[in-house]
């Protein structure tokens, strides 16, 4: 992960991110893959409502406490 503070993916916004959106395109994506976006507390339940409607929202997780699949797998300390 970078040193960077990580921001919104609402369009046009560069507020920090609080919370990540783990989606999945059914249509493009096998089941166990995890895209992701992130929010700010305003844009949180927009974009979640915006990939709700199509079905593609898995979780939602706050950022801080967020574990990718890759990471979850065992690779510590590097």
């Amino acid at each position: 992960m970078s040193e960077e503070t990580p921001i919104c993916s609402a369009k046009g916004c560069r507020a920090d991110a609080v919370w990540v959106l783990a989606w999945n395109n059914p249509k493009l994506h096998t089941p166990e893959r995890r895209k992701t976006w992130l929010a700010c507390e305003e844009h949180r339940e927009h974009l979640s409502q915006f990939l709700g409607v199509r079905g593609f929202l898995k979780d939602v997780v706050r950022f801080d406490e967020w574990r990718a699949p890759e990471e979850a797998d065992g690779a510590q300390g590097s």
